[in-house]
């Protein structure tokens, strides 16, 4: 069965527990995250895998389905309890706990911490610890892996006022208007989740990192960039890109 162990979970945003229930139905990206479970697979290797901010498992399930051995770190009670009651969640080891500090014992080879969840972090300094502390989970020919949008791309976006269709089906539609704080390098995500006649609005709030800040923040916790593509199709990352997926490895 899934193992919780006996951690305080860190505050987390309350979309993630009032919503934990619908967060799949809202949030699936069948066709993103079958591409990132491709790209994760040939990245493991034989070792163990790590997902930080784990969730209900929409990457975490996929790939210990493959064969992986499989271990998040997620926040919410919520938000694990979905992962456990959904078919193989037994599979995945789940932590209780704030990501930032990797609390997970051994090594593992690959860590991915997707979805821009690494930016819902409370601070730069968070983010900082938590790489640092992914870094020494690493086994010395592991990776870490973690996706982002450029932060040029997300003005532009802004700037325009018109909202990103996130998901859009029979029964729901989904919109998301961000609002950029360039003095606290953070944004504010607005979905609006219209179905079944109702609307719900969620408001989540993420920093934001260029790449080369990151790249600086990770040579600060051991690590260097093996590669970066513009997507998780494996498109290369170029100036025009909106959106990065990186892969660190140590150094």
């Amino acid at each position: 069965m899934t193992t919780y162990h006996d951690r305080p979970a860190a505050p987390t945003g309350r979309y993630s527990d009032d919503h934990a229930a619908d967060y799949d139905r809202w949030f699936a990206k069948p066709g993103v995250t079958a591409a990132t479970v491709d790209s994760l697979a040939l990245l493991a290797g034989e070792g163990r895998v790590l997902e930080l901010g784990v969730g209900t498992g929409r990457i975490a399930l996929p790939l210990a389905r493959r064969g992986f051995d499989v271990h998040g770190v997620e926040a919410s009670q919520s938000m694990a309890d979905r992962l456990r009651a959904k078919p193989g969640g037994e599979s995945v080891r789940v932590t209780l706990g704030d990501f930032a500090e990797v609390p997970v014992e051994g090594v593992f080879s690959l860590v991915l911490v997707v979805g821009g969840t690494l930016f819902e972090l409370p601070s730069h300094q968070d983010i900082q610890r938590c790489l640092t502390a992914a870094a020494e989970h690493l086994e010395a020919e592991g990776v870490l892996v973690l996706d982002a949008h450029v932060p040029e791309a997300l003005a532009v976006a802004a700037a325009s006022g018109v909202p990103e269709v996130v998901c859009e089906s029979e029964d729901h539609l989904i919109l998301c208007h961000r609002r950029i704080d360039p003095s606290t390098a953070t944004y504010h995500s607005h979905y609006l989740v219209h179905e079944a006649d109702r609307t719900h609005h969620l408001r989540v709030r993420f920093h934001y990192a260029s790449p080369r800040e990151l790249d600086l923040m990770a040579q600060r916790a051991g690590l260097r960039l093996r590669t970066r593509l513009g997507s998780w199709a494996g498109g290369p990352f170029t100036r025009d890109s909106a959106y990065h997926v990186s892969v660190y490895e140590r150094r």
